[in-house]
């Protein structure tokens, strides 16, 4: 399903391609003072014949769905992979350890990469927060055992507790939510958030596991490989994430400068995430508000 949506995306999801054959108004093309160039579609929604027409309601609408459609499908297939994979002993220690982070992973990205699915209306983001709400809805649901699904809790909780819902993976979900709304798929500040959130931390947590054996000195739940992947991977994801919309037509980057800028981010939550706060804030929330604060300082604070 992913791989049929990322197509529908390079169909549809091109600025330029939507605005030849809707017959909008044409791009504007903004320079900031942060060194790149955005092409900003001077559209509210898809207003050819004055507003926001059924066309576009019926596209947010069915890719808010398949989106959604495809996040279930996908944490079911992870546990049903675990199940048929391992034995009983072997597959508890996978589901609860390294399925929770290849659904922590996966879940970012892939929901990013859905986003050019939706239309250049200003209210497509609205549809695309649908998701990640109906997401922490469930979560809630599930957390508060008001209802029962032990299949989700054993795949995205640390320990196999529903209460564990409620923290973690709460914030994930509202971080998705939040970077949607207010950033969305043409500012790099949400992009690069979540890469580092869902990539950066995921690898980190899956290789400081496995090969962490020397700890930093000032935090022995930290490894300095955990912390070498975080900064490695996050860095990688978030060039990966900025090129797939750079090339879609969503951003135009100076990539000499942006690379700089990246690692500068990354190093920065690297960082936030290797200290022993985690007692006090998540690092679902640390680290994609350090990521905030500091791309807000080198790229400039850009909503749209």
């Amino acid at each position: 399903m992913w791989a049929s949506l990322g197509g529908i995306a390079v169909a549809m999801g091109s600025p330029r391609m939507g605005l030849r054959q809707l017959g909008c108004s044409s791009l504007k093309e903004i320079r900031g003072g942060d060194g790149f160039r955005r092409k900003r579609k001077k559209r509210a929604g898809v207003m050819c014949n004055g507003g926001w027409d059924n066309l576009g309601v019926l596209r947010d609408g069915g890719a808010a769905v398949a989106v959604a459609l495809g996040a279930f499908a996908f944490v079911r297939v992870v546990d049903v992979v675990a199940r048929r994979l391992s034995l009983e002993q072997v597959y508890l220690s996978f589901r609860q350890k390294v399925s929770r982070k290849v659904v922590h992973i996966l879940s970012g990205v892939l929901f990013m990469s859905s986003w050019p699915i939706f239309s250049s209306a200003t209210e497509a983001r609205v549809f695309a927060s649908l998701i990640p709400l109906l997401n922490g809805i469930l979560l809630v649901i599930y957390g508060f055992s008001l209802a029962k699904n032990e299949g989700l809790v054993k795949s995205v909780s640390r320990g196999g507790k529903a209460e564990e819902l409620l923290r973690g993976p709460l914030y994930y979900v509202f971080v998705l939510m939040f970077c949607v709304l207010v950033f969305w798929r043409d500012s790099p500040t949400g992009i690069i958030s979540l890469s580092m959130m869902s990539g950066g931390d995921g690898f980190a947590d899956i290789m400081g596991r496995k090969y962490g054996k020397a700890k930093l000195p000032y935090n022995n739940q930290k490894s300095w490989v955990g912390s070498i992947c975080m900064l490695t991977s996050g860095f990688s994801l978030s060039m990966g994430m900025l090129f797939y919309f750079s090339s879609l037509g969503y951003l135009q980057l100076e990539w000499d400068q942006v690379a700089t800028k990246v690692a500068l981010i990354a190093l920065a939550a690297t960082v936030v995430e290797s200290l022993p706060i985690t007692d006090f804030i998540d690092d679902n929330i640390s680290v994609p508000l350090c990521c905030i604060l500091v791309a807000s300082l080198l790229f400039g604070f850009h909503t749209h």
